[in-house]
């Protein structure tokens, strides 16, 4: 059964109490998306958003003392359990997307730079995010405890996750013997890449495909272990050149990688300007005959998660930008934010980028519904 997003927001408890609470949590969460959706990135344009739609959201929302003020907004965000917050959008988004046997799930992480508070010594916050690629959502989020890294809580966000049956793509950082094994644990294959964090593995794989590079293409391509392709647009010229190997009996590391197949190499070459610059990308899969073809696809899918979701959130939402800090209201924006791209990610008629498609919301409510009711419901 589908659920609505204020079905799953409706769960989050509310830890205000006694005579002072002058407006329903459910109505603050619902005028914060909204308004995020809208075009606001704090929670002065929350509330300048609720005042000037006060007529539209009095439709669906009680509003029992009008629109919260910007300092409400900043003391409930602040307040809000954020293991809460992101259980009721996963909740959400497993609701809406269906994931089906060989998507890939992007894993990747990223600090929000202005959330670092100098005063009370508290360092930015880092996120962790898993991407569906081909359906172009966040699935989830969550936050590297200040005493620790990338490393173990990307092994807890997988656990929140049904990855049966997907491909799993993490950077060098995640490149892990656990993680590997939590992976096909889940009942999920992988693509891990490989830097200077793996010592002998990378020196081992980088000196097999330097014999590799040189034989006949055509030879590989009938092989399906090479694969190439051209990009010439926005001013640049990319080549791209793919090779795989899944006859890694030789590799003595083999046997200490739960379920490792084969090992992978990116030539990367760009041309901009008349510059040219080279780049060697190598990679671990799990994923059984994977073909040159197959890798390109799912390294290009990696990728997708930088352009589609950390510079959308930098350039459209200006994350960078933010200087919401206290407490716990950092992470929980970001959770919005991640809601309302999802939103935005799944309208597909309006041929436009994110940050136009926010103005358009707050322009006009006949799209603004749309939006919402293309998420299966909406709001």
């Amino acid at each position: 059964m589908k659920k609505t997003l204020m079905d799953c927001l409706g769960t989050i408890k509310d830890y205000r109490s006694g005579n002072a609470v002058d407006h329903k949590l459910i109505d603050i969460l619902a005028i914060a998306i909204l308004s995020v959706l809208c075009g606001a990135d704090g929670w002065t344009d929350m509330e300048e958003f609720g005042n000037s739609k006060i007529e539209w959201l009095g439709k669906f929302l009680e509003l029992p003392k009008g629109i919260p003020s910007h300092d409400t907004f900043g003391r409930v965000f602040a307040a809000i359990d954020p293991n809460e917050f992101h259980c009721s959008f996963m909740e959400w988004v497993q609701s809406l997307c269906e994931m089906s046997n060989g998507q890939l799930i992007a894993v990747d992480g990223k600090t929000v730079r202005r959330s670092r508070d100098k005063v009370k010594g508290k360092a930015a916050i880092h996120v962790v995010s898993a991407w569906a690629a081909e359906n172009e959502m966040v699935l989830g989020q969550l936050k590297v405890d200040a005493k620790s890294n990338e490393i173990t809580a990307i092994p807890e966000l997988l656990k929140m996750l049904d990855i049966n049956g997907c491909i799993v793509s993490i950077d060098a950082m995640g490149t892990q013997k656990d993680i590997a094994a939590e992976i096909k644990e889940g009942g999920a294959d992988y693509v891990l890449s490989l830097k200077g964090n793996q010592g002998t593995l990378l020196e081992d794989t980088e000196l097999y495909f330097q014999d590799v590079v040189m034989q006949d293409k055509k030879q590989l391509e009938k092989e399906e272990k090479y694969y190439k392709t051209l990009d010439n647009s926005h001013g640049r010229f990319e080549t791209r050149e793919y090779y795989v190997c899944s006859d890694i009996d030789w590799l003595s590391q083999k046997d200490e990688w739960e379920g490792l197949q084969g090992i992978g190499l990116c030539v990367s070459q760009r041309e901009i300007e008349g510059e040219v610059s080279v780049e060697y990308s190598y990679a671990i899969y799990s994923i059984e005959d994977c073909t040159a073809e197959q890798f390109a696809k799912y390294k290009r899918g990696h990728w997708a998660i930088e352009n589609s979701l950390h510079w959308v959130l930098d350039i459209a939402f200006r994350k960078d930008e933010s200087r919401v800090r206290k407490d716990h209201a950092a992470e929980n924006l970001n959770i919005i934010r991640h809601m309302t791209l999802n939103l935005l990610k799944q309208e597909k008629t309006l041929k436009r980028g994110i940050k136009t498609k926010r103005l358009r919301c707050g322009w006009d409510n006949k799209y603004l519904k749309k939006v919402l009711e293309l998420s299966y419901k909406g709001i």
